[in-house]
């Protein structure tokens, strides 16, 4: 640039006799040239539609990330539910044993994901918390890694492979970033550990549908998001990250539907699932269990969400059979399991601020087949809490749990354990 303007500079004053050039002068030439350089052609493409177009550039990033602490009020730090939350509580044996717990980085997810196609949307979800059962913490374990192949351009009919969510109750289908209480209810993520397994299924809603789905997450009705008014598909059934450990696929179907009603929606659902699970090493020596690859595993549940404009209910129960410690035998039965939830809650717009009052009341009577010894539970615990979201990129939740479990394997054949804790979270979003 600087050497156009002196050859021009050098030019002009050739052609006024080498007058001196005035201010107005200079300026009309930069501004010339500049733009000259503006209406310069962009290199084209083969197909001669300017700059193309990279199937990354598609892609988009988000996240979000929760720290917690688990040890206020604490009336029993025997309390635990190793399927919620590793930092609440202890499993220690000792009659006086003490939870040593302190913050504890409860999930750091990322999100990739994007229309890399017409016809194929791609998600991938890695998690940065888990935690093996070592003990050591903050581990990086996929959650999500799937593929959508659409086959019209509405994109109504698709179908999912990978590894994903079983489309199996309302309150498994909900991120953990948009659930109101700390953790899933007992009765209903008994089914599938972390809710995830690796299969293929089959997904369809009508595209005004969707957008329903996207705004109830979207607008803060806490939606589950979209798994389609009609879903089918195979799975392993061994959950998540695991080998399959049997030939047995498991089979499951989920039907709902968002209906508006005046000012309000609702959103009433039915799922079932059927299999076969396979013990892979969660069995203690000397414990009995018959046919330990092939324990009939079924379930089916039954849904309804009023969303809370401003007043909401959300309520799940699922009865079925599947494998169960007795304490009295030190055997593992197939025997009948059933529980659910009922959670109230309140959307209070306070400006640019959202603050979610809520109460939980959940039971479960069953055993969780991923658990120790398939380990027999019964639980009735209450909950009570509030969600604070002064800006979307922070929330904050305080959950007053009082809770009474029973949860009994081989090395705890008799435990049934009472008590009262506080619970806080803090979540960012980005």
């Amino acid at each position: 640039m600087a050497v156009l303007l002196l050859l021009t500079c050098v030019a002009n004053a050739q052609e006024t006799n080498k007058q001196e050039l005035n201010k107005q002068d200079v300026k009309n030439e930069v501004m010339r040239i500049l733009d000259s350089i503006n209406k310069a052609k962009l290199p084209e493409t083969k197909s001669g539609g300017g700059v193309e177009e990279h199937w990354y550039d598609r892609i988009s990033l988000r996240g979000y990330a929760q720290i917690r602490y688990n040890g206020l009020f604490s009336t029993n730090d025997k309390v635990s539910c190793e399927q919620c939350d590793r930092s609440w509580g202890t499993t220690s044996t000792a009659p006086d044993a003490k939870a040593n717990n302190g913050l504890f980085i409860r999930r750091a997810r990322l999100v990739f994901s994007g229309q890399v196609h017409p016809n194929v949307f791609f998600y991938f979800q890695p998690d940065f918390a888990s935690s093996p059962s070592t003990g050591i913490q903050n581990f990086v374990q996929i959650r999500d890694l799937y593929f959508d192949l659409s086959f019209d351009k509405k994109k109504e009919y698709r179908v999912r492979v990978g590894q994903s969510k079983i489309p199996y109750g309302f309150e498994n289908m909900q991120s953990s970033s948009q659930r109101l209480t700390l953790d899933r209810a007992d009765a209903i993520n008994s089914s599938i550990l972390n809710e995830r397994d690796l299969g293929i299924f089959f997904y369809w809603a009508p595209a005004e549908i969707r957008k329903r789905f996207e705004m109830l997450v979207k607008d803060g009705y806490k939606g589950s998001g979209d798994f389609g008014v009609f879903a089918l598909g195979v799975y392993n059934g061994q959950i998540a990250n695991k080998l399959d450990g049997n030939r047995d696929l498991n089979v499951v179907s989920r039907i709902t539907y968002p209906f508006v009603i005046g000012s309000q929606i609702i959103e009433p659902g039915i799922q079932a699932y059927t299999g076969k699970w396979a013990f892979t090493g969660e069995v203690s020596p000397g414990v009995v269990v018959n046919d330990p690859q092939y324990v009939k595993d079924q379930r089916v549940g039954a849904t309804f969400v009023l969303y809370p404009r401003p007043f909401g209910i959300q309520t799940e129960y699922n009865i079925g059979t599947g494998p169960r410690y007795n304490p009295a035998t030190n055997r593992i039965d197939q025997t009948d399991l059933n529980g659910g939830y009922v959670l109230l809650n309140y959307k209070w717009d306070l400006k640019k601020q959202r603050i979610y009052p809520f109460a939980k009341f959940q039971y479960y009577d069953g055993g969780k087949k991923y658990e120790k010894d398939a380990r027999s539970y019964v639980v009735r615990d209450y909950e009570f809490g509030v969600e604070w979201q002064p800006i979307k990129a922070f929330e904050l939740t305080a959950e007053y749990v009082v809770a009474d479990r029973t949860f009994e394997d081989s090395v705890l054949p008799v435990n049934r354990q009472q008590g009262n804790v506080l619970r806080l979270q803090v979540q960012f979003n980005f």
